[in-house]
């Protein structure tokens, strides 16, 4: 891989080209993750046909068609980048992914459409993996090719942290429509405001990254006709690179998946739908449990600490369970 010349401190083009980047990366991990924070509205609203357990699985069901495509996502927009370039590349998959979302605030419900409302919910699903699956490698591959030698590593971890933000910010939208609508309101209509709200990220989005030059490592290989011409074969297909990829995607990402989505979804679905938790204090619960992780390298004094706050956490916010769930565990 070609480089750029070693520089030892972070430049101001160093900062706009992570910025730029990281904040596309944001808004896109928002748009995703908004679907998972309001799966149990939707199922309310797009598979009423179906018994209320059985609606929810399908809700989550469409929530991890965005998660199958994801590969194919990266696998597209990653032969696209090298096609035609990085920057452009993005704008395509902030695009695809800013109006998916947004047609999902506006999609018909079941009552309205029939079985239609699912099916094309499941589609627009399927777009924003595709596009996070393109803009999530793409953005690190286009930090990675800004940076100077012995700074890729330092430079790319920005990336790293947008999707804790996405979710954070996708938590404070729906916290602040909820309390400026009311429950009732928001579960009617009021939770198509966030989806929409994302038609305004996309215009933010594309203007920032209308002002990003093509990465240079791409033009110099480009220039010098040393860009990969089968970069599918050449990864895949040579047994070394494909289990470096297998490595990675298995014995890596796959785990950190699991231990990601069980932390923030599948603790968000217990604590509404089986302890019956209004959904403004699970978010919030769940918002200051990954706020306080404590790192890896805590001393064990302070993970005391913080496992003395998790307890009091959850005894404040089992305290504050619907009175339905406290009488019938009666």
């Amino acid at each position: 891989m070609a480089s750029v010349p070693h520089t030892a401190n972070l430049t101001e083009g160093h900062k706009r080209v992570i910025i730029a980047s990281s904040l596309g990366t944001i808004f896109e991990w928002y748009d995703f993750y908004l679907y998972g924070s309001l799966a149990a509205i939707i199922a309310v609203h797009f598979f009423s046909s179906l018994p209320s357990g059985s609606a929810f699985i399908m809700a989550l069901l469409t929530f991890a068609a965005g998660f199958a495509v994801r590969p194919f996502g990266a696998i597209v927009f990653g032969r696209l980048g090298d096609m035609i370039g990085r920057k452009y590349t993005f704008l395509v998959t902030i695009v695809i992914m800013g109006i998916s979302t947004f047609l999902v605030g506006v999609l018909p419900t079941y009552a309205t459409i029939g079985i239609a409302a699912p099916i094309l919910l499941v589609v627009l699903r399927c777009l924003q993996g595709l596009a996070l699956g393109g803009e999530y490698g793409g953005a690190a591959t286009y930090v990675a090719e800004h940076a100077p030698n012995g700074k890729r590593g330092l430079y790319t971890s920005f990336i790293q942290t947008t999707a804790t933000i996405g979710l954070f910010l996708s938590l404070l939208v729906i916290l602040g429509c909820r309390t400026l609508l009311g429950e009732e309101a928001f579960k009617d209509w009021g939770w198509r405001v966030p989806f929409l709200i994302s038609f305004i990220l996309l215009l933010v989005s594309v203007w920032i990254r209308m002002k990003l030059n093509e990465s240079p490592v791409f033009q110099q290989m480009k220039a010098e006709g040393k860009h990969s011409k089968a970069p599918l074969t050449e990864s895949f297909g040579n047994w070394k690179n494909g289990r470096i990829v297998l490595l990675a995607l298995l014995g890596a990402t796959a785990g950190q998946a699991v231990v990601w989505y069980a932390g923030q979804f599948y603790a968000l679905f217990f604590l509404t739908q089986t302890l019956k938790v209004d959904a403004i204090t699970a978010n919030l619960f769940i918002a200051a449990h990954w706020r306080s992780r404590p790192a890896a390298s805590s001393s064990s004094a302070g993970c005391r600490t913080r496992s003395a706050a998790s307890r009091s956490s959850w005894r404040a916010v089992c305290s504050r369970r619907s009175p339905t769930s406290r009488s019938s565990r009666a």
